[in-house]
């Protein structure tokens, strides 16, 4: 991904994804998927219960992302929380959140993710889909560089990336880069970090 434009992806960092991507495909077609999926739902629903968010961007999942909509929407102690899905534009390349009344969605962003039509809103708390992430908190994501322009846009906003866990990368392996936000936590099965 190139630092200066967050053109499209290349280079190292396209191959770790399109490797770490095979992983997690691999990953929730196995046996262990359905323990996983439940263990990073307790782990996220304590973490947004320490945190009381009074607004709560989501994202909706794709790729074999966990799905933290279906975890969190059922959860009665979120019933009342407002809740957001991002909105993907290609030109120019940017995202914001819309205001989400847990109703199947029935828009797309211009990436092709289900989003909501509802008013723009800015969420005080956001979850962030990993592709790969380090102990340090940075974060592979698909190389739109969408949520780190919005998370540099919103600095004052907490940001809490969710992987499974085979998605760390070592620290020393992903060198951020000047555009690379720092996630304030990341949430996986084995706990948050």
């Amino acid at each position: 991904m190139n630092s200066a434009s967050h053109g499209a992806p290349s280079g190292p960092r396209q191959a770790l994804r399109k490797s770490l991507l095979a992983q997690r495909e691999a990953f929730v077609a196995g046996s262990s998927f359905e323990a996983a999926s439940a263990a990073l739902a307790r782990h996220l629903t304590k973490v947004l219960s320490e945190l009381e968010p009074e607004s709560l961007g989501l994202y909706w999942p794709h790729r074999a992302e966990f799905n933290a909509v279906s975890a969190l929407v059922a959860d009665s102690t979120f019933a009342k929380l407002p809740i957001s899905l991002p909105f993907a534009q290609r030109k120019p390349v940017q995202m914001h959140y819309r205001a989400w009344d847990r109703k199947p969605p029935t828009a797309v962003d211009e990436c092709t993710i289900a989003t909501s039509d509802g008013a723009p809103v800015v969420p005080d708390v956001v979850l962030v889909p990993c592709v790969g992430f380090t102990a340090s908190g940075y974060r592979l994501g698909y190389g739109g560089g969408y949520f780190d322009r919005w998370l540099a846009q919103h600095p004052h906003v907490t940001a809490i990336g969710v992987a499974w866990a085979i998605a760390e990368i070592d620290d020393a392996a992903f060198a951020p880069e000047p555009h690379d936000q720092a996630l304030t936590l990341i949430v996986t099965e084995r706990g948050a970090r």
